[in-house]
């Protein structure tokens, strides 16, 4: 009985182990999706960068973007990118712009686009956020913040003035 009884143990702890296995295994694919991309690089002319954490990636059609990625232009350059929601966003010559949050899942009712523009110039042309739930779209600039009630609108931001 001793025999059938510890074979029955080893059984029980192959299953627990398999289904550690597999949970575990689980919450990484779960993980891995969570960062998922929310658009991609459309048209870039001249020096463009995306920076994803510490890494800085040359900006090249196709590219796709995360939310906090970080798009750089040089003073000859300009990129557009489209987001999953079909929002266009161009950033024209010495231009810094961060995608802080992007949120879009209508079967949820879920919507959200902050970004922040630091220098240079941006032009946006809204998609399904902005006509869905306007209220969730919003750009920061170092002096203000710009709500979204329309379709489109450019914004350009310079040097702080020394007042």
């Amino acid at each position: 009985m001793p025999e059938i009884r510890r074979g029955k143990d080893m059984r029980n702890s192959v299953a627990a182990a398999l289904l550690l296995g597999a949970l575990s295994l689980l919450a990484s694919v779960r993980t891995a999706t969570a960062v998922e991309t929310i658009g991609m690089v459309r048209t870039v002319s001249g020096a463009a960068t995306v920076t994803r954490g510490e890494r800085t990636l040359t900006a090249v059609p196709g590219l796709k973007l995360l939310v906090g990625d970080t798009l750089g232009t040089g003073p000859d350059g300009s990129v557009g990118i489209i987001l999953r929601d079909d929002s266009s966003l161009s950033i024209g010559p010495d231009s810094r712009l961060v995608l802080r949050t992007f949120l879009f899942s209508p079967s949820e009712g879920k919507f959200g686009l902050v970004a922040r523009i630091t220098r240079g110039t941006m032009a946006y042309l809204s998609g399904l956020i902005g006509k869905l739930a306007s209220e969730k779209a919003r750009f920061e600039t170092p002096t203000a913040t710009i709500g979204i009630r329309g379709t489109r609108f450019a914004v350009k931001v310079g040097e702080p003035s020394s007042r």
